[in-house]
């Protein structure tokens, strides 16, 4: 399997609801750095999995939707919490949204896999792995 991971970062502001979440109840900001990794079982004509410049663009376009914003305002996130497995998984869903409707270009359409990683800290991440169905 062959993988491919472009990175991002993004500062958002948000609360967490629940007494599991101590202090953070409270509105805060948090600065995640992001990491989409792209697998493929196989490489394309050019040798490679997915164009680096097309899945960092998508990237960059996701995160944007995201940064610098009050998740607690955003309609997609209302009811739950915003936490990092929530926002890696809605990073994750978007990115795969993007790979099927072509946006990774022809090598997109040998990727099978999919983990968006966001790092709270250098001692604190976590990550949604999905499957793509490509066409």
């Amino acid at each position: 399997m062959f993988t491919v991971t472009v990175r991002d970062h993004m500062m958002i502001a948000h609360s967490l609801r629940g007494d599991v979440f101590g202090p953070a109840q409270r509105l805060h900001g948090a600065t995640f750095v992001v990491d989409a990794s792209f697998a493929g079982p196989d490489l394309d004509a050019d040798g490679i999995v997915v164009d680096i410049g097309l899945a960092t663009d998508e990237l960059r376009r996701i995160v944007d939707d995201f940064r610098y914003r009050n998740l607690d305002d955003d309609p997609a996130f209302a009811g739950r919490n915003t936490t990092t497995e929530v926002l890696a998984r809605a990073i994750a869903d978007r990115l795969a949204t993007r790979v099927h409707d072509g946006a990774f270009g022809p090598s997109g359409r040998g990727l099978t896999r999919l983990t968006v990683t966001l790092h709270e800290s250098h001692v604190a991440w976590a990550a949604y792995e999905r499957a793509l169905w490509t066409g």
